[in-house]
Formats: structure tokens, sequence, C-alpha cells
């Protein structure tokens, strides 16, 4: 069983029952519950930044270790990577291109709603 890479938009719906992609983030992360799950530095990072902002960062912090969800550090191999989708794909944007190189440099099943970035990891 291999990997499941969590981007922000996943984890962002799953934590906001306002979120239009809500209940798809639950259904898709139970169909994944055995499975390891990492999440890049980055899309962690994005993910914090509106809990933060209301004082709920804590539900954040909740999923990440009732999921068991690994984050994942930006290291020079994954710089690099993010670096050279970033420079074949150029609408790619860097904290996507990061988080596209984490799931690489894992052999990950990449979870996102952004249809770019989607479209993006399954050409490469």
């Amino acid at each position: 069983m291999g990997a499941v890479a969590i981007d922000s938009s996943v984890a962002i719906a799953l934590l906001d029952s306002a979120d239009s992609h809500h209940e798809r983030a639950a259904v898709t992360l139970r169909e994944h519950t055995r499975s390891p799950l990492i999440m890049a530095a980055s899309a962690y990072s994005e993910a914090l930044v509106q809990p933060l902002i209301r004082g709920r960062d804590d539900a954040v912090e909740e999923f990440v270790a009732s999921l068991r969800v690994e984050i994942v550090a930006a290291d020079r191999r994954i710089g690099r990577r993010a670096a050279e989708l970033r420079a074949r794909h150029r609408a790619l944007r860097l904290p996507d291109a990061l988080v596209l190189a984490t799931a690489l440099a894992r052999e990950a099943q990449l979870l996102t709603f952004d249809t770019r970035l989607a479209r993006e990891a399954a050409q490469s």
C-alpha cells in the first residue's frame, strides 16, 4: 500500500464544513485511512492560514495527529524537483510544484481538488 500525499485543497475542504468539497474530502480521506499519509510542509502551512486567523489552528493539529499525517520538509532534492517542474510547466505555481515534488519524491499518490495540479501530477 503506497503513500498518499494530501494537498492543502483537500485539508482545507475537510476542515471547513462550508467548503463545497467538504463531503468529498471526508469520503476521499476515509478511502485512504490504511495508507501512510504525507503532506508537504508548504501545504501544511497553507492549510493553517485561515484556521490561525480564526483562532482554530488546533483543528489542523488534530487532523494531522488523528490521521498520523507525516509533514514532509522540503529538502534539496524536493526543492530541485519543484524547480524543474516549474521550469517545465510555467503555469504551475511554486507552492503546487513543492506539493507535487514531495509526492513524486515519496512515490505517493496525490490527493488534490486543484484541477491544474491534478493535471500536472498525471503528466509527471
